[in-house]
């Protein structure tokens, strides 16, 4: 029989490889035709402008690609607002601690990155912590609205399914639904790139495809990303303890399921056995 841990190591396998399967067909013909339109732009480009040839154009998107990895945005001017003012490492300082890491900006001086090592080693263990005792606090108030829900004569099972149904509608809208439209307003987002951000960034995948306060057309508050930092470490103790609630229902749904297959199978066994004739026993001495 196939122990309950291997058969989640292949469900697990299992759903990577359904994963890499359906975005290779969901993006690999859209980068194609990207990586040919950007192709055929530099040779709009070179034909424009006949003074430059393939390899100074080489050049100079190579300057801009390392400008973009060093956190620099090519688009404007040198007046555009610093990626190190306060407001913006605090947030940076929160992607590193909440491990996101969005990639879009990353320290470029040697004492940065061995102070961004050192700064991450007791930061993320602190910020388990925090989020843990995070966790402790809204379970506690779980537990009072459960007493405040339960009432005499109502079923325990119905009782618990309400008190979720207001904890998750309560943080969807909180961390959910209603940041995406601030996101949408400030950012010039659809609505849809602004869940599709809130979604990736408390789960802590952080892509860096979409993040706030990057954009070099827009004036923000000097606060903007500092008050998305708090949002975010906030969203994550909500969502933790969201995926956990899941987790756990999920393990002990197909544990059961598991454990009545193998309860069906027995029985059926039983059953035959008792509906063959009784065969001569031999009695062998040990």
């Amino acid at each position: 029989q196939i122990s309950w841990t291997s058969l989640l190591v292949l469900g697990y396998l299992f759903y990577l490889l359904l994963g890499a399967m359906v975005f290779q067909l969901l993006e690999k013909q859209a980068e194609t035709h990207f990586r040919d339109q950007f192709q055929l732009e530099k040779l709009k480009f070179l034909q424009n402008y006949t003074c430059l040839d393939r390899q100074a154009l080489e050049q100079f998107v190579q300057v801009l690609m390392e400008a973009w990895e060093k956190g620099v945005n090519p688009e404007g001017n040198s007046s555009n607002p610093s990626n190190w003012d306060f407001g913006n490492s605090f947030f940076f300082a929160g992607t590193v601690v909440t491990t996101i890491g969005y990639g879009n900006l990353s320290p470029s001086t040697v004492a940065g990155q061995i102070f961004c090592v050192f700064y991450a080693l007791f930061g993320v263990p602190l910020n388990l912590a925090f989020l843990n005792q995070l966790g402790k606090a809204l379970n506690a108030h779980l537990l009072t609205l459960e007493r405040w829900v339960q009432k005499p004569g109502r079923a325990q099972v119905q009782c618990l399914f309400t008190i979720l149904a207001i904890f998750l509608t309560t943080g969807t809208l909180l961390f959910l639904v209603f940041p995406p439209l601030v996101f949408s307003y400030v950012e010039g987002w659809s609505y849809g790139e602004g869940f599709y951000f809130t979604f990736i960034t408390l789960s802590t995948i952080g892509f860096g495809d979409y993040v706030v306060g990057t954009n070099p057309n827009k004036h923000y508050i000097p606060v903007y990303r500092s008050l998305a930092a708090i949002w975010i470490v906030f969203g994550l103790a909500w969502l933790a303890l969201v995926f956990n609630v899941g987790a756990d229902l999920m393990e002990r749904y197909l544990q059961l399921k598991w454990h009545k297959s193998d309860l069906s199978l027995a029985e059926g066994d039983t059953t035959k056995l008792e509906d063959e004739p009784e065969q001569p026993r031999i009695h062998i001495p040990s």
